[in-house]
This record gives C-alpha cells, sequence and structure tokens, in this order.
C-alpha cells in the first residue's frame, strides 16, 4: 500500500482506494481542464469528484495500480496536498472580477502560488489572499494571510484552522503589492530558520511572542 502523499496519493476510509488531488492555482481552471479532469476519472472510475477546501478538485476512489496512468493522463504534477511544505494558496476573486474587491488578491495569490507552493519548510503552511475585509478566502486562519484595504495590504500571522484553531495577528498593513510580496519572502525565510519540525507557524509565534517576530522582521 502506498504512504501518504507517496505519487500525490491519500488512502481512503476503505484502505483499499486512494484519492489524489491535482494541483489547481487559485483554483482557477479552465473548460478544457475541467473536461480533462472528467474524462481522465471516468476512465478510471473515480467514485466521486470533491473541491477541496484548498479549491482543487479531488478524484477520489482510485485503485492503487491506476495511479500512475491517472498521473500521466492528466499531464499535471502531483500536487503538494499533505507534507511539510506549502501548500496550495487560496485567493479570492478580488478586484479581478469582484466588485467589492479593494485589491488584487488574484494576482497575488497567483505569484505566491508560482513561488512557493510545494516548497519544503519544517511544518506545514498556508497562505490565503482575500480581495478585502469580508475576508472570504479565510485570510485570518492561515500562516500568513493578506487582506484587501483601500490603503493597502494588512499582513496577519500564525493563523489556522484543525483541532486547536488560532486567529491570525496582525503584523503590518499599508503595504503595496511589492511590500507584501517581500514580507511574505522574509517571513517564510525567518520560519524556515527559526521553526522546530512539525512546529506551525502559530506554534512559534507562542513560543518567542510577536514582539520578537516583529523585531525580526520590520
Amino acid at each position: 500500500m502506498l504512504k501518504l502523499g507517496e505519487k500525490g496519493a491519500i488512502p481512503q476510509r476503505d484502505n483499499q482506494t486512494y484519492a489524489i488531488a491535482p494541483h489547481i492555482p487559485c483554483g482557477v481552471l479552465t473548460p478544457q481542464l475541467l473536461r480533462v479532469l472528467a474524462d481522465v476519472a471516468e476512465k478510471y472510475g473515480a467514485k466521486a469528484m470533491k473541491i477541496t477546501g484548498a479549491t482543487r478538485i479531488a478524484m477520489v476512489g482510485l485503485k492503487e495500480e491506476d495511479i500512475d496512468a491517472v498521473w500521466k493522463d492528466l499531464g499535471m504534477p502531483a500536487g503538494a496536498a499533505v507534507g511539510l511544505c506549502v501548500r496550495s494558496i487560496r485567493a479570492c476573486p478580488g478586484t479581478t472580477f469582484c466588485k467589492i474587491g479593494k485589491q488584487d488578491a488574484l494576482s497575488i495569490g497567483l505569484k505566491l502560488d508560482q513561488k512557493y507552493h510545494g516548497v519544503e519548510l519544517p511544518g506545514k503552511f498556508k497562505m490565503s489572499v482575500s480581495g478585502c475585509n469580508l475576508n472570504c478566502a479565510e485570510s485570518w486562519v492561515r500562516d500568513i494571510g493578506l487582506t484587501g484595504y483601500e490603503e493597502g495590504w494588512m499582513l496577519t500571522v500564525g493563523g489556522n484552522v484543525g483541532a486547536k484553531p488560532r486567529i491570525g495577528q496582525e503584523l503590518t498593513k499599508g503595504l503595496n503589492d511589492d511590500q507584501a510580496l517581500g514580507m511574505v519572502e522574509k517571513i517564510i525565510q525567518y520560519y524556515k530558520a527559526t521553526a522546530k519540525r512539525g512546529e506551525r507557524f502559530g506554534m512559534l509565534i507562542n513560543r518567542i511572542g510577536l514582539d520578537v517576530l516583529k523585531a525580526a522582521l520590520l
């Protein structure tokens, strides 16, 4: 039996079948890709197609012997759905499509996804970009969250969901796009150098204190 995450496959409850979650940057896909996903799922007898909280489309109920062929037919690399790394970046439509968006969340989200998706870190790491303070991408509960305001981006750190949820704390605000991307880079490098293995960013902040983090980054 494949181990968790091997070949991008996740064992299912029956201990016989697997799910895969092809990477779809910021949840934006074309009709052509939808057709490919549907055709491959049908060809290999997937039991279900499930839109995930990370804006991927999981293909559920695949046989172990079909996993390699599924990825080949999809023509896509395995997504970083598990493991100690940067997971898929979430982003709302922002000013690209939404009439109440204040900042270009989709553009920033795609840039972050292109640069960081799958990058190995001490713990799993999630980022989200919301174009306004309605926070549709749930930036408050991500290791790094960006929220758009008229005056620029607010950046929050240390949020997570799970058994012990944690609301992110404001690190800085009023950032333009380049400043926001630069701050994300600084945070990730600091986390990579400072965190213990398996330690989420919020746990690191609890250990060292927000003031220490601010002093190091700002």
